[in-house]
């Protein structure tokens, strides 16, 4: 079963917190939640205008919260780019530490990414060896915890076929698998049907996003990821793809949650519950 969830980061580019992002999914009947974490604290986020999560709160406190609220994490999204030697210094012990925390909020998976552009003065060979190192380190925390980590298409790494089918035949994990994202694969370049194809048998969990005209228009082919979509999921030139990425998952019996990744006002929340509702069956 195809279940409905959403992405709090919805809510960041409207300065709306946690709390905000949660009500807006009991509302629309949503039981899944998603939200980013902050390796530190963020002032911001303490002052309740921005809806992520500092690794420093208390997880068992959130985890009362969302079961409060008739909601269950589906995913962490603990990405700072993990490729490359700043992957080495801060995201190896970013993904760890929201390993740690998704095991006590109950979450079974944290999502991982590459960075917007390619490293310079490093070949891919160089950043595919830093890479399988990083996620290394990673994997004996997702082995211990009982956590997924899951690799998202977001950058011209994780958008590169062979970089990917390398990444996933390096290690063979069970603990290592893929948060498909239709706005990332599709603002690449990329057919996002055929990125879902390739790569289903490793697929958790997946991020939902439409692209509006003007930015398709603007970037496609030249950018590997955006933050969220402008417009409703249904509204923009993605809606196609959506709908046969999701049809191809109910045909081959794919059970897990999609996030709603929208800009969060209120009409686009709904418009996009109601566009993806019946297409998830």
């Amino acid at each position: 079963m195809i279940e409905l969830g959403l992405h709090t980061d919805n809510w960041r580019p409207l300065s709306g917190n946690f709390k905000t992002a949660a009500e807006s999914a009991v509302k629309y009947g949503l039981k899944h939640i998603e939200f980013a974490v902050v390796h530190g604290h963020y002032f911001i986020t303490a002052m309740g205008y921005d809806p992520a999560v500092s690794l420093q709160s208390n997880p068992r406190a959130l985890r009362r919260y969302c079961d409060e609220m008739g909601l269950v994490v589906s995913q962490i999204d603990g990405s700072f780019p993990l490729m490359g030697p700043e992957g080495s210094t801060f995201g190896v012990q970013y993904v760890q530490q929201s390993i740690r925390f998704a095991s006590e909020v109950g979450c079974p998976m944290v999502d991982t990414v590459d960075g917007a552009f390619e490293i310079e003065g490093f070949s891919r060979e160089e950043v595919f060896r830093i890479t399988c190192d990083n996620y290394r380190q990673c994997l004996s925390w997702a082995e211990d915890y009982g956590v997924i980590i899951n690799v998202e298409p977001h950058g011209p790494y994780t958008t590169d076929y062979d970089f990917m089918e390398r990444l996933f035949n390096h290690f063979e994990s069970e603990y290592l698998r893929l948060n498909f994202d239709t706005g990332n694969s599709f603002i690449s370049g990329l057919d996002p049907l055929e990125y879902l194809k390739r790569f289903r048998k490793y697929l958790t969990h997946a991020h939902i996003k439409d692209v509006s005209a003007g930015l398709a228009a603007a970037v496609r082919g030249e950018e590997t990821g955006i933050a969220t979509s402008e417009v409703p999921i249904g509204g923009g030139v993605n809606a196609e793809n959506i709908k046969n990425c999701l049809e191809y998952l109910k045909q081959s019996e794919w059970d897990g949650v999609v996030s709603i990744e929208c800009y969060g006002s209120d009409e686009n929340i709904r418009k996009s519950v109601e566009f993806l509702r019946p297409l998830c069956g």
